[in-house]
């Protein structure tokens, strides 16, 4: 039982990779230092984006990203109008994820767009905060677009495939072995 879980939980298509470990660390320390540079209240909301948009490889990160970008506008500036008037009101909230949804959809924009929106709503208007939900709005504009821009730069500069690292690991394969436990 416990081999069959092992396999499933096992990288097939996509594996991590210690380079990957590294792009990723490096990406989202430097957003998160970004975003403390600006003196951001919420720091972190650039790193944890970071995080999720490394997931992704060059070729889609940035068309992607375009969308998270219009999501994340659109989220702010619908979080701050509805929570200006509405702040933390439940049925308030469902009807601007719907009404963002239908907009959306009539411009035709995918999904990681809407999923953005949502988030930067949820996070604009249902955490309790003392200062104007545009203040809030505007804070998780910059510091999500910091995590975007980041993990877009990083990519750009250091891209998954870079050969020089792949060619280090051959190296090192070749001198040392494999310390793959599956090889034997």
């Amino acid at each position: 039982m416990a081999e069959r879980i092992l396999k499933w939980l096992r990288g097939k298509n996509n594996p991590s990779t210690m380079m990957e470990a590294a792009r990723t660390a490096v990406a989202a320390t430097l957003s998160l230092l970004a975003a403390r540079l600006l003196r951001l209240p919420e720091a972190y909301w650039s790193a944890i984006t970071t995080l999720v948009v490394m997931q992704s490889t060059w070729g889609a990160e940035l068309p992607v990203s375009a969308q998270r970008f219009a999501g994340l506008a659109l989220g702010a500036g619908v979080g701050g109008l509805v929570a200006t008037y509405y702040p933390g009101n439940a049925l308030a909230f469902g009807v601007a994820v719907f009404t963002m949804g239908i907009l959306c959809t009539a411009v035709r924009v995918d999904r990681a767009a809407f999923r953005y929106a949502g988030t930067t709503l949820a996070i604009v208007m249902l955490i309790p905060r003392t200062a104007s939900p545009w203040t809030i709005a505007a804070h998780r504009f910059i510091e999500v677009s910091i995590g975007i821009a980041m993990a877009l730069a990083i990519s750009a500069v250091w891209p998954e495939q870079f050969d020089g690292f792949r060619k280090a690991g051959k190296w090192i394969r070749r001198k040392f072995g494999s310390f793959d436990s599956d090889s034997g």
